[in-house]
């Protein structure tokens, strides 16, 4: 086959193109593709990169829970090694990220070859003429340490593997957004301080059996800014279907059943929310690759299908990196300039779909007596599919982007995240009554278990209008910035990701004061004598809601939030929009 073939070539330069005696296989290479190293081997082998080549640079970005430095690896052919650097010299930055599900780690495999192929070897090297490969080729370092042969059930090899998650039981791949993870933290620091042109994230399936090795997904919807969109579209995902076919492994978009026990009713593409690493990359403005392998072939062959997808990425980018940095820099300067427009933070699929074809094995459905439900049977027996894809999606909550955010200085979690977002903030500077726009929950309904380690909340949100006064400290965030939609997918609580759904506001539904049933017995027939039309629509609330009505203390409780003693910030969203630049200038 082609890939044992692209397997054999590259054997053959680690093994025998080096020049002098030195051996430069990797670890991976001297096992026969069946192992992967551990952190320390892998350190080790990168300072022999790092020594044997000018171009290497290796670093730490941060520090994991467990107290292991997380390793950086730069390559870059003038030797200055710094995103200013690579910004002067007009280079396009591709980041490479692995592992950061550390069992699925063929991405450090891959890229540790490619960049010893194209430092020591000179394979590829041209391609460093426009590119400055920065690469962490581990992300979940304590979860790579977590070693075993049985931490991926699902997975053929390697002989031992890293563990999903990190020494907190955190998936930093649900994390982009919240940023709980220290890991995560670095990695956003990171990514803002390179600002890379393009972004690879490298990972292993797992679900259905089928004969590709590779498969991938690269956000084209209306969630990606228009330049972007149009490039990721019709210039590279083209580009790179082609390139990988011709290198023996023919693509498929990551295969996400619509239905598991039936492919032929298709897979499903889209969008995704932004916790996840290709996404927040998309509303970063960058074109974002999601590499996933499938867990069923052997590990060399995955490895080197991985690398197939590396390289020809490279090569792409080499050979439009003009036209990558442009669509880059012009995505960036739209959502700059979004103030005053209407932006999805929500989004569903559609029943539209493009035909793809899919390269599949047969199967079947067999009775269990042990699950008492039919299980699938993969037989190995090739069947070309021609399957629906519905890679198409509707807006379902939109938001005006205002002129600026202000936010309370209490809220300082709040605002620690917004930093590491690389979000530009000021003070108001001084104390000010203005009319602003908000929101007002109703019906909260919190998740019965910790998902990601916090408890989300689902809710109703009332847009509201009302003056509030912005003191002297509070923080303003004027959304004329490259990252307005994470600003926006952070701020406003109809995304899926929003700090009120993770539960950064789970405080604001709380009711702290409340007054004694024999004081509210008195009040409430005091308010009736004074407002008798206030007795109907108590009446008519208890006949509308069941729950209310055998509930004596909040029948009394329904009188207290009408009277002036309640507390009107209860579920009250304290982050204030400012639409228009006038209302801010003119406020007293």
């Amino acid at each position: 086959m082609v890939y044992r073939a692209l397997w054999l070539a590259v054997l053959f330069i680690g093994a025998c193109a080096s020049p002098g005696p030195e051996d430069w296989r990797t670890d991976f290479e001297k096992s026969n593709g069946l192992e992967t190293p551990t952190y320390e081997q892998t350190v080790r082998y990168i300072r022999r990169l790092e020594k044997g080549s000018p171009w290497v640079r290796l670093s730490h970005f941060g520090q994991t829970p467990e107290g292991r430095p997380m390793p950086l690896v730069v390559v870059d052919k003038s030797g200055k090694f710094s995103p200013s650097s690579a910004r002067a010299l007009r280079k396009a930055v591709v980041l490479v990220q692995a592992g950061i599900h550390a069992g699925e780690i063929d991405g450090k495999d891959a890229g540790l070859m490619l960049v010893r192929d194209m430092v020591i070897h000179r394979q590829h090297a041209e391609l460093l003429d426009r590119i400055v490969l920065v690469f962490i080729p581990i992300l979940n370092v304590d979860g790579h340490e977590r070693r075993s042969a049985f931490n991926r059930i699902n997975q053929n090899g390697p002989k031992e593997m890293g563990w999903r998650v990190t020494a907190q039981n955190l998936n930093l791949n649900r994390d982009y957004m919240k940023a709980d993870a220290p890991e995560m933290r670095a990695w956003l620091k990171l990514f803002h301080m390179w600002k890379p042109d393009l972004f690879v994230d490298c990972h292993v399936t797992d679900g259905a059996d089928y004969r590709h090795v590779v498969t991938y997904a690269m956000d084209v919807t209306q969630n990606v800014a228009e330049p972007v969109r149009s490039w990721s579209r019709t210039e590279y995902l083209p580009e790179l279907t082609k390139r990988m076919k011709s290198s023996g492994f023919p693509v498929s978009p990551y295969v996400w059943p619509v239905d598991d026990r039936n492919i032929s009713k298709g897979i499903i593409g889209g969008t995704a929310p932004p916790r996840f690493a290709t996404a927040y990359a998309t509303i970063c403005n960058r074109p974002a690759l999601l590499i996933e392998t499938h867990m069923m072939k052997d590990y060399r062959t995955r490895v080197m299908g991985t690398y197939a997808a590396l390289l020809h990425t490279l090569e792409i980018v080499y050979d439009r990196c003009q036209e990558l940095q442009r669509v880059v820099e012009e995505s960036d300067e739209q959502t700059a300039g979004m103030m005053g427009r209407t932006l999805a933070v929500r989004f569903e699929q559609t029943d539209r779909s493009d035909t793809i074809d899919f390269s599949g094995y047969n199967y079947l459905l067999e009775p269990s007596a042990i699950s008492n439900d039919d299980w699938v049977v993969w037989e190995n027996v090739p069947i070309d599919y021609s399957l629906p894809y519905y890679n198409y999606v509707r807006d379902t909550d939109t938001a005006v982007v205002p002129y600026a955010f202000a936010v309370p200085r209490a809220w300082t979690t709040v605002m620690d995240v917004l930093r590491v977002h690389g979000v530009e903030t000021r003070t108001v500077g001084r104390s000010v009554a203005i009319d602003v726009a908000s929101y007002r929950f109703r019906r909260p309904v919190w998740a019965t278990k910790p998902f990601e380690g916090r408890i989300t909340v689902e809710m109703d949100s009332e847009p509201i209008r009302e003056r509030r006064t912005l003191n002297r400290d509070d923080y303003l965030i004027i959304m004329d910035q490259p990252l307005n939609r994470v600003i926006m997918h952070l701020l406003e609580p109809g995304s899926p990701d929003s700090f009120v759904r993770w539960g950064f506001f789970n405080a604001i539904f709380e009711q702290k004061e409340y007054g004694e049933a024999y004081i509210l017995e008195k009040m409430a027939r005091d308010m009736i004598a004074t407002n008798p039309d206030l007795e109907r629509e108590f009446l008519e609330a208890v006949g509308a809601d069941t729950a209310l009505a055998r509930d004596s203390y909040q029948r009394l409780n329904w009188f207290y939030q009408r009277s002036p003693y309640w507390d009107k910030t209860v579920c009250v969203y304290p982050i204030s929009k400012i639409l228009h630049r006038e209302d801010l200038e003119n406020a007293h």
